[in-house]
């Protein structure tokens, strides 16, 4: 039998799941495919709308070695798991004459622990466990998510949190859950044979295609020792997400409250003496977390340097003693044994890696109301690891509607470790960026609308001409507006004012529901406008009428008294480059053009992105910043936004009239 052609297959995958196929969808899965055979590396920008998950998974799947598609987001996670995966193979069957396995794998915590959930959970304060359903009022919430979680855990094939519904707190999660170090191991655990986490490891390993997150992928390859099974593919979607996910995993962090926790843990299991060098070492470094000042710590002060170092060898004295010391009495000791070593491991390796002051490093102080103070430790940058970890041995397609930023792929490709494109070197991963378009016609659809009139925006200054500006569009448009902000404090002042000057028009505010709650609301009452910030740049796919205005209080540039991005600005400017373009340009084009993708998710989709920030129209970086975002047509005449916005308000209101 002659071999199915690409385009059949994706004919074939396209028709079932009851989509239309669209030449930039073509051309991305042939990129891709190219990539594969190559064995090379593939950027690829595929508009919303584009069908950019079936671009990937139709060659992925024809070629036939295991690939790892890593997403950034649940939704993803579950549409590909439960919708285009199974739709895609039942397709492609009758073609490829196989059936491809498919599995989700994520870290050990978003499974339910069995051992936890029947043996109890170790406590600070006594030895041994406590029975955490004796322990909650039934009639409390807590209870209640757990008498749930009980009754679930017969019920579920999966354990895994995300297919609970509806969900349970945070705090109840904790209780019954468990990360990869507190897990005490699958041959020493009596409930090993059935454990949740351990049978998602097993059909990852039997997978062709297994779909996880940004952070577990992070994880595989920072820590050294693999979580993913061996794969030839990697597909990363969502991908101007990884950098910052990355970066998260990479980041350690100590608190006074940390360090406590993981003393009380030790402190029944080790021999006095090194309890009380923990104990000793822990009040030195809390006394000093209550004097410091937050911002970064290019240099460690002396006082602070020694703190750490005694934290250090006090935890590591510790660690030892864990190790050689058994105390019977201790209900399940293993168990308990293990959320001390995990907790005391914790604290050693982020005091050690402070003090031992890598310049790859930022070291900062923060201090938070709800959350007291912290110390924080992040790599500078992490494409050196990235081009490390990620490029060697395997093909990697990295797809999002985002990754083309003032023209071209270069900014983001650094951002990842990769060269500009079409640099030789023996050492540089060769890669090529693709555009496959949108199927939108963004000229038509969208208005891009700058208020150059406005005075410029101010850090933390009175923006009454913006309020005014503001309230003018979102009468225009009758409500029907997302509006993304700089600061939750913008989003939150915004608020308050225009609920007094257009009570007619409900103003939602982020924080006040959940973001699935606030959504659903905004979607289903096209009078009502939606404020916020970060998530709500990206996080938001409302299609129709409901969205036909979106706002931008002003140019997204990072604090300037953010330490992980002045350092970062700092040392490309030492090496002779254009920090700001390199950083803080780069960081607000690629929300700007998250943001402004929030306007048009559909083919009817008429609107207006106003940006209330006159920077855009007349600084030097306006028209990289402008050359990030889709090709809206662009004005500057407030006039013609308004009349545009009536008439596509009093448009939309016909059609739901009718």
């Amino acid at each position: 039998m002659t071999k199915p052609s690409l385009p059949e297959l994706l004919h074939a995958a396209v028709t079932a799941v009851g989509g239309t196929e669209r030449p930039g969808q073509v051309t991305m899965a042939e990129a891709v495919a190219d990539a594969i055979d190559d064995s090379s590396h593939l950027l690829v920008q595929a508009g919303t709308g584009t069908g950019k998950s079936l671009g990937y998974l139709v060659p992925a799947l024809a070629h036939g070695e295991r690939v790892v598609v890593a997403t950034a987001t649940l939704a993803l996670q579950r549409q590909l798991v439960e919708r285009d995966l199974p739709r895609t193979v039942d397709a492609l069957h009758p073609l490829l004459r196989r059936r491809p396995e498919f599995a989700m794998l994520k870290g050990r915590s978003n499974y339910l622990c069995l051992h936890r959930l029947h043996e109890g959970v170790p406590q600070d304060e006594e030895e041994g466990l406590f029975d955490q359903f004796e322990a909650a009022a039934p009639t409390s919430k807590l209870g209640k998510d757990l008498l749930r979680l009980r009754d679930w855990s017969d019920e579920t094939e999966t354990g895994d949190r995300d297919d609970l519904t509806p969900g349970v707190s945070d705090r109840a999660w904790a209780q019954v859950s468990v990360s990869s170090r507190e897990c005490v191991g699958a041959t020493k655990c009596a409930y090993g044979a059935e454990c949740f986490a351990e049978m998602a490891r097993e059909r990852a390993k039997l997978a062709e295609v297994v779909v996880t997150n940004h952070a577990l992928l992070a994880i595989d390859a920072i820590e050294g020792a693999p979580v993913l099974p061996q794969h030839e593919v990697l597909i990363v979607d969502e991908a101007h997400e990884l950098v910052s996910r990355v970066t998260g995993v990479a980041t350690g962090e100590l608190t006074p409250g940390q360090v406590n926790r993981a003393v009380r843990r030790a402190a029944k299991l080790v021999n006095e003496k090194a309890a009380d060098q923990l104990q000793t070492a822990a009040e030195g470094f809390e006394r000093l977390m209550e004097l410091a000042l937050p911002g970064r710590l290019e240099e460690i002060p002396e006082d602070l340097g020694y703190a750490l170092m005694a934290l250090r060898d006090a935890a590591r004295t510790v660690i030892s003693a864990l190790g050689s010391t058994r105390d019977k009495s201790v209900q399940d000791e293993d168990a308990v044994r293990k959320q001390a070593l995990a907790s005391v491991e914790t604290v050693h390796d982020v005091a050690e890696r402070i003090t031992n002051g890598s310049e790859w490093d930022v070291v900062w102080y923060e201090r938070h109301d709800r959350f007291g103070a912290s110390l924080r430790v992040a790599p500078m940058n992490v494409s050196g690891l990235l081009r490390e970890k990620l490029f060697a041995d395997r093909s990697v397609v990295l797809t999002s509607a985002t990754l083309k930023l003032g023209g071209d792929f270069n900014g983001v490709g650094a951002s990842l470790g990769l060269a500009p494109e079409g640099t030789e070197g023996e050492d540089l991963p060769q890669w090529k960026g693709v555009d496959v378009g949108s199927p939108f016609d963004y000229p038509k659809q969208g208005i891009l609308y700058v208020a150059k009139h406005l005075s410029r925006p101010a850090r933390d200054g009175d923006r009454g001409d913006m309020l005014d500006e503001l309230t003018e569009l979102i009468r225009a448009a009758g409500g029907r507006t997302l509006g993304l902000f700089s600061s939750m404090r913008a989003a939150q002042l915004a608020a308050e004012e225009l609920r007094t000057r257009i009570p007619e028009y409900p103003i939602l505010l982020q924080g006040e529901e959940t973001l699935g709650e606030l959504i659903k609301n905004f979607a289903a009452d096209p009078k009502t406008c939606l404020f916020g910030t970060l998530s709500l740049w990206q996080g938001v796919d409302v299609p129709g009428p409901s969205c036909q205005l979106v706002v931008m209080d002003k140019i997204p540039f990072p604090r300037p008294d953010d330490p992980l991005m002045s350092a970062r600005q700092k040392a490309v400017e030492d090496n002779g480059g254009n920090g700001f373009m390199a950083v803080a340009a780069t960081h607000a084009a690629l929300l700007m053009a998250q943001g402004a993708g929030r306007l048009v998710r559909a083919s009817g989709d008429r609107g207006v992105v106003a940006v209330l920030d006159q920077r855009l129209a007349t600084a030097r970086y306006g028209s990289y910043l402008k050359a990030s975002l889709p090709e809206f047509w662009y004005t500057t005449d407030r006039n013609q936004v308004r009349r545009s916005l009536a008439a596509i308000d009093e448009a939309a209101r016909k059609t739901e009239e009718a």
